[in-house]
């Protein structure tokens, strides 16, 4: 059931940030700007919204009263997790609690993809966030869904090095560790067309690509689109570290590094998924693709 011609009202949270503007962008595709709200804490960015005749209501996740208020009326929510790791660990009981007051008619929240859903995963601090509002969510009785996202594609060149073309060498501790990568372009789809449509109530939904890939193959794709030989090689974490260092990499950042790369090493971003087409009746954008838009000869 397609409820592009229907009255209701979507709110997206984060509609600023990379993943909340590209949701808006497809729901634009789907449906009516008068059915879609948008949460902003910063008002500069209220105009872009506002000249395609979105509504804006301002508020934040520390805020619930302000959150309440922005919630009124709205029969969707797409939450989009806190980007602070720390602080979302009370601002996601917020958003909860908020759109509980507000009796918000159905939730869409941006989960993580991993191998079960315990809090001994290996990026702790991340998951613990996301686990704390899939249960508030849970709680709530407000219907849900649950999209476990797996690792974008765009944050491969984080991993290989910004300039892995010059580099020529993936140096990366995840050994034969596999991703089920998916394009973050991808996930706004999949999210605009499961918020236009109904039958998605109480849901999860594993977001992943089609294939894994270890570091090995993602070398081998790269060397494939840009005509240049990149090898691999997964170092210790040690030497990792220090490499790192060397690069005046901040701490907050290593830390991070290593943590993904044990976390992909251990297999907690290896599944895949037919989610994708399963719900919008395409395929996704390869990995292939992606890398060669990135990476290819024809964009350098």
């Amino acid at each position: 059931m397609n409820l592009k011609n229907m009255n209701t009202k979507i709110l997206v949270t984060g509609a600023s940030g990379n993943l909340g503007a590209l949701v808006v962008a497809s729901l634009l595709q789907k449906t009516e700007a008068n059915n879609i709200a948008v949460m902003l804490r910063n008002a500069k960015d209220a105009e872009a919204f506002i000249s395609k005749e979105i509504e804006v209501r301002m508020a934040n996740y520390d805020n619930t009263e302000s959150m309440a208020d922005a919630f009124k009326g709205i029969d969707k929510l797409y939450f989009v997790s806190g980007s602070d790791l720390e602080a979302r660990l009370v601002q996601h009981k917020n958003i909860v609690a908020a759109a509980k007051v507000a009796k918000v008619g159905h939730i869409v929240y941006t989960s993580f993809s991993r191998k079960d859903g315990t809090v001994n995963h290996t990026l702790s601090t991340l998951a613990q966030g996301h686990l704390i509002a899939e249960e508030a969510i849970m709680n709530s009785g407000i219907p849900y869904t649950f999209l476990l996202n797996n690792y974008y594609m765009e944050v491969i060149p984080l991993f290989v090095g910004k300039n892995i073309l010059t580099s020529q060498t993936i140096y990366f501790p995840a050994q034969q560790g596999k991703s089920g990568f998916i394009a973050r372009k991808d996930i706004a789809e999949l999210s605009a067309e499961i918020l236009t449509t109904a039958g998605h109530e109480n849901k999860v939904y594993e977001a992943s690509g089609e294939e894994a890939y270890t570091f090995d193959e993602i070398a081998q794709l790269i060397s494939d689109v840009s005509g240049i030989k990149i090898s691999y090689i997964s170092p210790s974490e040690v030497d990792f570290e220090k490499a790192l260092k060397e690069y005046k990499v901040p701490k907050a950042g290593i830390d991070i590094s290593i943590l993904s790369a044990r976390a992909i090493l251990k297999g907690e971003f290896e599944k895949t998924s037919g989610t994708f087409q399963k719900i919008t009746g395409h395929r996704p954008t390869s990995l292939s693709k992606f890398l060669r838009e990135t990476y290819g000869v024809n964009t350098h």
